[in-house]
């Protein structure tokens, strides 16, 4: 089922959508090496190496390869670590888009999509960048949609990219108590 969830920043959203990837990636009865499984985009490298960190400790136990794609790193790295194949791409939208001209990645397999802090990537530009990944992935996906506000920007993706998706909201809008800025 596609989801679309609106919830405060410092409420566990990323737990949400990593535990269950890598639990069906850990119950498939062969590895997705040679294409990506799931790919998760963020809008910013400090999220996407956050992410990447929860999903290494994770599944530390199993054999899930990810990867972090963006910019402002060399990309030869990235291209290595593509070509031995992983399990879960964890990308900002530019380095991802430079990946996809150079076909340095495989997106046919996606079987998950999750869009993280949809929100951050719309207000930073990125919804054009969004619509033109998309493209490059497969019609039959599930899709996560995490936001921490719902603007009406963020609906119309939302209702672009989302199949009668199931709508999840926690608390109000706003970040923890828990969390300091």
């Amino acid at each position: 089922k596609n989801i679309m969830a609106a919830a405060q920043t410092g409420t566990g959203k990323t737990g949400s959508f990593v535990l269950p990837i890598i639990e069906l990636l850990q119950n498939q009865a062969k590895p997705y090496r040679k294409n990506v499984h799931a790919l998760v985009l963020t809008p910013t490298r400090e999220l996407a190496d956050q992410i990447h960190q929860n999903i290494s400790q994770l599944s530390s136990s199993m054999k899930t390869k990810s990867i972090t794609l963006y910019g402002g790193v060399s990309k030869n790295p990235q291209d290595d670590r593509l070509a031995k194949g992983v399990d879960i791409a964890v990308a900002c939208p530019g380095r991802l888009l430079d990946h996809i001209r150079e076909s340095t990645i495989d997106l046919s397999g996606v079987d998950i999509l999750v869009l993280d802090e949809a929100d951050t990537m719309c207000d930073m530009g990125f919804l054009p960048d969004i619509r033109e990944i998309i493209k490059h992935l497969p019609k039959n996906r599930q899709t996560l949609f995490f936001a921490a506000t719902m603007p009406k920007d963020i609906r119309n993706l939302a209702k672009d990219i989302l199949n009668d998706p199931t709508e999840v909201q926690i608390g109000i809008i706003a970040p923890a108590k828990t969390v300091s800025h």
